[in-house]
């Protein structure tokens, strides 16, 4: 049985890989929420699906730039735990 320092370990990585993973799509919509936001405030205009219509197009495009790169880090990571079975099998 592998000790608890292997675990905690493991989880480092998974919380590492998910943040570095979340970073290219939750900045843009953080920004293009506040731009819009400060826009609709200084129009009056008071509609929720335009602010949403464009998070979801930013969204789109940056998963479209970043997916690759994004699911590499997937990737990568699921080798990583899988090449480190046979060490907390033993």
């Amino acid at each position: 049985m592998a000790d608890s320092g292997y675990f905690i370990s493991v989880t480092q990585s998974a919380l590492w890989v998910l943040g570095l993973a979340c970073i290219p799509i939750l900045v843009p919509a953080l920004i293009t929420g506040l731009v819009v936001g400060f826009i609709q405030a200084a129009t009056s205009i008071n509609e929720a699906t335009l602010a949403f219509v464009i998070k979801l197009i930013v969204i789109g495009v940056c998963l479209a730039i970043f997916g690759a790169s994004i699911m590499g880090l997937f990737v990568d990571f699921t080798r990583e735990i899988y090449d480190r079975i046979p060490d907390v099998v033993r």
